[in-house]
């Protein structure tokens, strides 16, 4: 019998605040139900998965460098505004080489200009984004189905 995928899922600045934050853009459930969803959902695939949220940039960076070391086989972030300005959260998945794919809850593309552009999405497998909390589940299916 083989090993579970290990993946982790990291949540950037201010989703701690999910639940009461802009529900527009981000949705009505709280970090804590989406842990809950993502808990479920990599047990039904067969998958085990750790969550992390930081506000902090070098902690974030610290969580990436620490799951390579770990070998974990991917990473799920959600690197918020992040995203947009983090050249040190991009060279940490650059560095490290871990599989990424970027989620994010609202769609960028549909956003106020200065959130369309990603600096994470470049060093990703790929992005997924504006499914809300299904953004999450759909980037756990595809590590499910990679390499089967």
């Amino acid at each position: 019998m083989s090993e579970k995928k290990k993946i982790c899922v990291i949540h950037g600045p201010n989703l701690n605040l999910l639940g009461s934050r802009e529900p527009v853009f981000y949705g009505k459930l709280s970090l804590e139900q989406i842990n809950e969803l993502i808990q479920r959902k990599s047990e039904q695939l067969g998958l085990v998965t750790q969550t992390f949220q930081s506000n902090l940039e070098g902690e974030i960076v610290s969580k990436i460098q620490e799951i390579s070391e770990k070998n974990f086989n991917g990473l799920i972030i959600n690197p918020a505004a992040y995203t947009h300005t983090s050249i040190a959260i991009r060279d940490a998945i650059s560095g490290t080489k871990i599989q990424t794919i970027e989620v994010h809850l609202s769609n960028l593309y549909q956003r106020e200009s200065f959130r369309q552009k990603s600096l994470i999405a470049e060093v990703s497998l790929g992005q997924i984004s504006g499914f809300a909390h299904i953004s999450y589940l759909l980037a756990l299916e595809v590590f499910a189905l990679r390499g089967k």
